[in-house]
């Protein structure tokens, strides 16, 4: 059974396509278009898929999409007639958008379609999964449990903003919903957009800027009250209420009430790029530390709900890999399963899944449950580490060489390039890393990622300025060999700890942490970021804790095989794993734009495949060459 998954028309449009339940491609649209968070229709990540599969529209059996829009329409006229008349002038902006394209949405998606290939579409039925169901299928079909409880939690999709379901076997049943206003998922972001970051893209930036709030503060307790107090009610079962008199979402233009939030914090909205005075990062640690607490609470009701011992997660919220990690530290499940494309661009590998299982009742059948061999073999899933889209031979890397006069050296031997490169790495050097299949989800995971030595102090100022352009402020994950963890790392749980897909956030162990000075709370953030606070100074952020990567030989031989040579080398099996690009753009696709981000940032060396470029040796840059 041959099925296309599509996510459009948000944010991270992607498309996967699956084959008897096994997932053969998946993209973000944003990879081929350039376009950060590119919403727009996939046509180049269908083509892709279909390329990849080699099959055409016709050959299909059932094109899914990720959501129903008619249940979107229904939210958003009941949501103005709820709030009439404060509503009017946006529902006088939105309904022509949704009466002229939203509405007939169906056509829209088969005459897209058609532009790629045409086809019959009286054979090829389109279905449409509700949004949090493919948020759960794209979770709990490729974990490795047979039966799992689901959470999802995002900002909303049709009318849902959190779910709690059960997947047992190839049936998802949905338990408990919370509606839309009321939603995580919106709350956060309304404090990412207050914070100065923009919303469905900032809001890891927020999670990277709370461990610079002083928990220990007088305006931290009273921002903290103050949302618990006026904001939100969150209740036992991880429900939350949220007061309207402080938001704008519902039917404005922006995400808060401007003048009712400075009224209640105190200060005002941070311009974008504005200097990060302490109260924005005061304001980021409690929305974070009351974003666990809710994740912990609808965990433990999703366990009582359930009865299950696994939990699977998706929806955007799941990104969240500090909640992750708290979560997981609760114990309250035996283990955690997080889709790594965890957001919308997930939806659309979820939707496909969805019409297998449920649609056409096809049966699944799941790696095993249990713990043996996982920290071998990456988990399990079906994910195949998520490395899912495009690979580029030789021949392509060789036409990108000519054509900008680049100098390299090839090295077809993989323990010789492994160990040149770990050497180089050991040096001091920021080495560019293409290889193998694009990862699918937001995160680079040693097929498209920039590496660099994690001992190294000046490290984390120099990517983030230098090479990254981005905020001084942002932590850097480490990849690391999965047997290594535990050398560094408090992970607990009874089974082998496992995070291939950088979803879990763990602090380090006493015994690898420096003592802080006795102000130091009280330093400047940037002062706070310089002072090496472990052995490992440029992966550990302020609180201790780093976003770890397990890497595993079956999904990645060759990224398994660097971290050997340079453990080998150096005695610390560690390495600084950024995605591979700047600030602003999508992750690098193709080795034209693997050099050309190499050549613009500070970069030392380039090794795409069995290939490496050293800067030094690269003739001048001119920027028309693009």
């Amino acid at each position: 059974m041959k099925i296309l998954g599509i996510s459009a028309f948000y944010h991270d449009s992607a498309a996967a396509i699956i084959h008897d339940g096994e997932i053969m491609a998946a993209a973000q649209e944003e990879r081929f278009s350039r376009i950060k968070n590119d919403a727009s229709f996939p046509s180049q990540a269908i083509r892709f898929c279909l390329d990849y599969a080699g099959w055409r529209l016709e050959e299909l059996d059932a094109i899914a999409f990720y959501d129903k829009p008619f249940l979107k329409f229904e939210r958003l006229l009941e949501t103005y007639y709820a709030f009439a008349p404060a509503g009017l002038p946006s529902f006088l902006r939105s309904m022509p958008v949704w009466i002229k394209e939203k509405l007939f949405l169906k056509k829209m998606v088969y005459t897209a379609l058609k532009a790629i290939q045409p086809f019959d579409k009286r054979r090829t039925p389109l279905l449409f999964p509700e949004h949090h169901l493919s948020h759960a299928a794209s979770a709990f079909y490729p974990s490795p449990f047979r039966e799992a409880a689901i959470l999802t939690l995002d900002g909303v999709g049709e009318w849902a903003t959190i779910s709690i379901g059960k997947g047992i076997g190839k049936d998802i049943t949905v338990l408990k919903e919370l509606d839309f206003p009321h939603s995580l998922g919106l709350l956060y972001s309304a404090f990412t957009w207050y914070c100065g970051f923009a919303v469905n893209s900032g809001e890891y930036k927020l999670m990277g800027l709370a461990p610079y709030g002083d928990a220990g503060c007088e305006e931290f307790r009273r921002i903290k009250e103050a949302i618990r107090g006026s904001m939100v009610d969150i209740r036992d079962d991880g429900s939350l209420f949220l007061c309207q008199e402080y938001f704008d979402y519902a039917t404005g233009r922006t995400m808060v009430k401007d003048k009712a939030w400075e009224k209640l914090f105190g200060f005002r909205r941070r311009e974008m790029d504005g200097p990060l005075d302490a109260s924005y990062c005061h304001m980021a640690l409690a929305i974070q530390q009351l974003t666990e607490e809710i994740v912990i609470r609808l965990a433990r009701e999703a366990r009582q709900l359930t009865g299950l011992d696994h939990l699977c997660l998706a929806g955007g919220v799941a990104l969240n890999c500090v909640a992750n990690g708290k979560l997981h530290q609760a114990g309250i499940f035996r283990e955690l399963y997080i889709q790594p494309a965890a957001g919308d661009a997930g939806g659309a590998l979820g939707a496909a899944y969805a019409a297998h299982h449920i649609y056409f009742g096809q049966e699944r059948t799941p790696g095993a449950d249990d713990a043996t061999g996982r920290a071998d073999t990456g988990g399990g899933d079906g994910m195949k580490g998520a490395y899912l889209g495009p690979e580029f031979g030789e021949p392509e890397v060789l036409r990108v060489a000519r054509k900008y006069g680049a100098v390299f050296q090839q090295i077809d031997d993989l323990q010789s390039l492994t160990a040149s490169t770990a050497a180089l790495i050991d040096q001091g050097k920021v080495v560019g890393w293409f290889q193998g299949r694009m990862e699918f989800g937001p995160r680079a995971l040693g097929a498209r990622s920039i590496l660099a030595d994690a001992r190294n102090p000046d490290m984390q100022r120099k990517l983030n300025l230098s090479i990254k352009f981005r905020e001084g402020f942002r932590p850097f994950a480490p990849a690391m060999l999965a047997g290594d963890v535990a050398q560094h790392f408090e992970t607990g749980g009874e089974n082998p700890f496992i995070s291939p897909y950088m979803l879990l956030v763990k602090e380090l162990k006493p015994s690898q942490r420096r003592t802080l000075p006795s102000d130091y709370a009280g330093w400047p953030l940037m002062d706070k970021i310089r002072f090496p606070r472990s052995d490992l100074p440029a992966i550990t952020h302020v609180d201790y804790s780093a976003r770890i990567q397990t890497v595993h030989r079956a999904t990645n031989p060759r990224f398994w095989q660097l971290l050997h040579a340079f453990r080998d080398l150096t005695g610390c099996g560690v390495l600084i794993n950024t995605s591979f690009n700047v600030k602003d753009e999508p992750i690098v696709h193709t080795p034209e734009e693997a050099y050309r981000c190499f050549m613009q940032t500070e970069m030392d060396w380039l090794v795409i495949g069995n290939l490496m470029f050293d800067k030094s040796r690269q003739p001048p840059w001119k920027q028309e060459r693009g």
